[in-house]
């Protein structure tokens, strides 16, 4: 049995999402491997399955398996479940990935968090305070509010695709009858 790192536990929260967070004795951070996928609607499979791919092996340092991460238990409990601990890097990394893959939960996640790093760092240079409370009411606003226009604009993307290959669909079949097209249709094609 691999040896367990007791750690100590705490909740953060990602907008409205809900994410544990330990802290081990050297002092970093690991989150559970199915939490850092359940945080982009995906399941603990996809996560180890990115662990694999050829994509997190490439970039420099982040060629692991699983295997490496340490099982760990929170400080004071014993028998308890215990977890995969993920470093918060490569917790960042199959996000930045989910996102490449498509996943508006995923950009979503990863812009507003971001927005979020620039804003606290705006608010230190000029001696602005916000309450946790507030970073986390402006997080969550703006997780809603990018998922909202991504699906927006997607839906956007979909219906132009939907009318080219309509069109396309109506050329062929004139063709099959014999009749030629009106050279100026809309194809999505250039050329011809």
């Amino acid at each position: 049995m691999a040896d367990t790192i007791k750690a100590q536990r705490a909740e953060i929260l990602l907008g409205d999402i809900p994410l544990e967070v330990f802290m081990l004795p050297d002092g970093s951070y690991r989150m559970s491997q199915t939490q850092v996928a359940g945080a982009v609607d995906r399941d603990e499979r996809s996560f180890r399955r990115f662990l694999d791919s050829k994509w997190l092996k490439a970039l420099p340092g982040k060629g692991s398996d699983v295997g490496a991460f340490p099982l760990l238990e929170r400080s004071g409990e014993s028998g308890g479940a215990r977890v995969r601990g993920v470093p918060l890097d490569i917790a960042v990394a199959y996000w930045v990935r989910e996102c490449q893959r498509g996943s508006q939960t995923s950009v979503a996640l990863v812009w507003a968090c971001t927005a979020e790093t620039l804003e606290r760092r705006a608010d230190n240079a000029f001696g602005v305070s916000r309450t946790e409370t507030e970073r986390d009411d402006r997080l969550t606003n703006r997780i809603q509010a990018l998922e909202r226009d991504l699906s927006q604009l997607g839906d956007a993307y979909a219906t132009d695709d939907i009318i080219r290959a309509e069109n396309q669909e109506l050329q062929r079949q004139l063709k099959a009858h014999g009749i030629e097209p009106f050279q100026d249709w809309p194809t999505g094609e250039s050329g011809s």
